[in-house]
C-alpha cells in the first residue's frame, strides 16, 4: 500500500511475513543478536539511548551518526535471509542493517532523518517491525503536516528517494504497558562493503 504523502515515496506492506514466521524471527534475534545499550552525547551530557542496538553488515562496513560509530558484525544466517528477502522486494541489494529492540513503552527514537552522508542523497530505508505494534510517526521538515503509522508485526515500511530529505520520523515513548519490538531497518552504505 502506498503512503500518500507530499515530497515523499513510502510503501508499507502489512504482511511482509506472516504472524507465526514473525514471531519465530522475534525471538531468535531476541536471544542471539549482540545487543548493546549506547551512550550519545547531547548538549554536553552523555545519555543511553532509549534502546538496544545492533549493528550487521558486509565485512568492515561501517556507520555513524550522532556522534558515535558502528562497526558492522558479520551477517547471522537470520539477518541474512531477511536481507534477501527484502533486497528481492525492494529491487535493491541492501548491504547493513541496524537492529533496534524497544524492550518496553519507555524505550523510543526521537526525531530525526535517515540523512547521513554515506547514505548518499536518496536513499532506500526499509523496515521491518517485529513483536509489538508501535505507533510511527512521520513530520513534513517545512509545513509541519504529520502522519502516523501503526507498524504491525511481520511488516515492512519502505522510504525511498527524496523521503528523507523532506521528511522527519520517530517512534514515540507510550504511557501504557507495550511488550517488547524489534525493528530492523535495512540500508546502502555508499562505497562500503561491497
Amino acid at each position: 500500500m502506498k503512503i500518500t504523502l507530499p515530497d515523499a515515496d513510502i510503501e508499507y506492506i502489512e504482511h511482509f511475513y506472516s504472524q507465526q514466521a514473525a514471531a519465530d524471527l522475534f525471538t531468535d534475534l531476541q536471544h542471539n543478536l549482540r545487543w548493546r545499550q549506547d551512550s550519545i552525547t547531547l548538549f554536553g551530557k552523555h545519555t543511553h539511548l532509549p534502546r538496544l542496538q545492533a549493528w550487521y553488515g558486509n565485512k568492515n562496513l561501517s556507520y555513524c551518526y550522532s556522534s558515535m560509530c558502528l562497526i558492522a558484525k558479520p551477517w547471522t544466517a537470520s539477518l541474512l535471509d531477511v536481507k534477501l528477502k527484502v533486497s528481492k522486494y525492494c529491487q535493491q541489494e541492501f548491504n547493513a542493517v541496524l537492529a533496534n529492540y524497544y524492550r518496553h513503552e519507555k524505550d523510543s527514537v526521537a526525531w530525526h532523518s535517515d540523512n547521513e552522508p554515506e547514505l548518499g542523497t536518496a536513499p532506500t530505508i526499509a523496515s521491518l517491525s517485529l513483536g509489538a505494534s508501535r505507533e510511527f510517526q512521520l513530520k513534513h521538515k517545512a509545513s509541519g503536516l504529520k502522519k502516523s503509522l501503526i507498524l504491525s508485526s511481520g511488516s515492512l515500511l519502505i522510504m525511498r528517494h527524496e523521503t528523507q530529505q523532506y521528511w522527519q520520523h520517530c517512534l514515540p515513548k507510550r504511557a501504557h504497558c507495550i511488550a517488547p519490538r524489534i525493528n530492523l531497518s535495512f540500508r546502502s552504505i555508499m562505497g562500503q562493503g561491497r
